[in-house]
């Protein structure tokens, strides 16, 4: 599903306990990609709260420090919601391709979530070639991203 990208891109990625298998999996293969990966983690399958590793990671897409970055827990949405609460974090839950490349087309997401109980390895990997090679479209979309960035501002204006 790789569309020819042929850049290497700097990928943050974080899951929760029911994540971090696939999370193990991603990594290699996203280094075996030539990506480089920082795992943010957790680091095995015991319980864990995922708010803050899935913070962490779309923390670092905001700061530059990585282009994209990929939340996993079981269903994913946890970690996507924790991801959107990072102030210029834009996560799309994607268990499927045809979200996983419109969220990149007309969003310009930047942080893919998927639910590791959901998705299968492979399924993933696909998720991720497409998530990780898809372009911002911009034209007619670029609006609404700025209308979203607005209500961003606004409501951290207000949160103050």
């Amino acid at each position: 599903m790789d569309s020819g990208r042929v850049a290497n891109v700097k990928v943050a990625i974080a899951s929760d306990h029911a994540g971090f298998p696939l999370k193990t999996a991603l990594v290699e293969y996203l280094t075996d990609k030539g990506h480089e990966v920082h795992d943010f983690g957790t680091d095995s399958e015991q319980s864990v709260d995922y708010p803050p590793f899935c913070a962490a990671a779309a923390r670092a897409v905001v700061k530059g420090e990585a282009e994209r970055g990929i939340v996993l827990g079981g269903s994913g949405q946890g970690e996507q919601i924790s991801a959107n609460k990072v102030h210029g974090a834009r996560a799309a839950l994607c268990n499927e391709l045809w979200t996983a490349r419109m969220c990149r087309l007309h969003n310009d997401a930047n942080v893919l979530a998927m639910g590791a109980r959901i998705v299968t390895p492979y399924m993933a990997y696909e998720i991720v070639d497409l998530f990780i090679n898809t372009e911002f479209e911009g034209g007619r979309h670029q609006p609404r991203l700025d209308q979203v960035r607005k209500i961003e501002l606004e409501e951290c204006e207000a949160a103050d």
